[in-house]
């Protein structure tokens, strides 16, 4: 074949350090448009971004031309210094070192965008962690309970 062609998307979610609620409601819609125009400056397509004041959703397509780590390196080291800037109080945030990052077959976009669009009441019943945890199980993905949370 004398192309490349993929369709691979993503749902990432990683916290910030200790999971600390540190994303404001006033700056959170502005963070996710932010992110909307990093993924697209690296030639992936946005599909669904949300938060919660300690963790973010994304749901987006993965370049054929980056890997996945190499990927959340650069949203979570850009955000980073842009969340900085939004108060002096956040200079010294931090993103958690890992992430979840899960395969989303192309029949499955709608129901994931769903389910990012609805954080808020989501969360309402179980917390970022539990939310994790069943991440993990849901996509089959093995770990070891002594060593997910810092």
């Amino acid at each position: 074949m004398p192309q490349t062609y993929s369709a691979i998307y993503l749902h990432l979610v990683f916290s910030t350090k200790d999971r600390r609620a540190l994303l404001a409601d006033s700056f959170r819609p502005a963070l996710h448009s932010y992110l909307g125009g990093m993924l697209k400056e690296r030639k992936s397509i946005p599909l669904a971004i949300n938060s919660m004041p300690d963790h973010i959703h994304i749901l987006c397509s993965l370049p054929r031309t980056i890997t996945v780590a190499d990927l959340l390196q650069d949203l979570k080291r850009v955000s980073s210094k842009w969340i900085k800037t939004q108060n002096e109080s956040l200079s010294l945030f931090q993103w958690q070192p890992g992430y979840g990052a899960f395969s989303i077959s192309t029949s499955q976009i709608p129901r994931v965008k769903t389910y990012i669009a609805n954080q808020q009441e989501h969360h309402r019943k179980i917390d970022f962690q539990e939310e994790f945890l069943w991440l993990l199980k849901k996509h089959g993905v093995e770990y070891d309970p002594q060593y997910i949370w810092d």
